[in-house]
């Protein structure tokens, strides 16, 4: 049992060893930063190591491919590569968003339109894209409009999908309690269903988007070899190694990119999600 004259020290002791520089230095290594950083030079060390030793026509260390990256980095080739495909990003994107959003609610809220639009969504989960880039080539070309075409259908298909659960997991009681309230329909789309489908329509956001990167460096290397996607042929061909694995980083930096950013938007729209998130783990 502590007498008075002891628990002072012993408070004082304590949070001595609370402020103690050893445990300071663990709470700085316990973020995730740290934790990528570390995985980071893992991975490059054993990059750099079998890349050494591999001696393949193909397989630069990963010094060499940092370098190629440096070099590529002030080359106009590599922002007019990055400009090509990126309209077609962007604007196949925006159309996926445009469309897949609204779609995706009415099919959520309402039963006789999802049986009309069902079995097309079903064809779009199923069918592999690539598949139809001849009858895209066909049809339209090899122009932007072709390119455009192909990452709207890669990327609508996630964003219809969430924004149609996320209607979906809406609590029935609260359209009911909007209802005896005297809320009309377009009410309980304001104030109820957009809302609470908010987090899951982000979430195929997201997704999508992360789709609409693959559809842009895909459609390039089967279709037509514009832009990241011709960048990583030209290399390839002319067996330049480093080269073209900097390409390849550069495309998954710039997903990585986008991905934070639509991540960074989705608090930004639905903080109470991230927050309850947060305390639940």
């Amino acid at each position: 049992m502590r007498t008075g004259w002891q628990s002072g020290p012993i408070r004082d002791a304590d949070r001595t060893g609370a402020d103690h520089p050893s445990a300071s230095l663990i709470r700085a290594l316990d973020q995730p930063v740290v934790y990528s950083a570390l995985t980071l030079v893992v991975f490059a060390t054993v990059w750099q190591i079998y890349g050494t030793f591999a001696k393949g026509l193909l397989i630069p260390t990963f010094t060499e491919t940092m370098v190629d990256l440096g070099r590529l980095l002030f080359t106009r080739e590599l922002w007019e590569a990055l400009w090509i495909s990126n309209q077609a990003m962007v604007i196949g994107f925006a159309i996926a968003v445009v469309i897949g959003v609204p779609v995706g609610l009415l099919l959520g809220r309402f039963r006789r339109a999802e049986r009309y639009l069902d079995v097309y969504l079903s064809i779009l989960l199923v069918t592999p894209l690539a598949a139809i880039i001849p009858l895209l080539v066909i049809s339209v070309g090899f122009g932007l409009l072709s390119r455009v075409i192909l990452v709207t259908l890669f990327a609508v298909v996630m964003i219809i999908v969430s924004a149609r659960a996320g209607v979906r997991q809406v609590d029935p009681s609260l359209i009911q309690m909007a209802r005896s309230f005297g809320a009309d329909e377009r009410r309980i789309w304001q104030r109820v269903l957009v809302p609470g489908a908010m987090p899951s329509i982000m979430t195929g956001l997201r997704l999508g988007l992360g789709r609409a990167v693959q559809a842009m460096v895909i459609v390039e290397l089967l279709m037509v070899s514009v832009g990241i996607g011709g960048l990583i042929l030209k290399f390839r061909g002319f067996f330049q190694p480093g080269a073209l694995y900097a390409v390849i980083i550069i495309v998954v930096l710039e997903a990585v990119l986008l991905v934070n950013l639509m991540a960074w938007l989705e608090r930004r729209l639905s903080p109470s999600t991230h927050t309850a998130r947060g305390a639940s783990r």
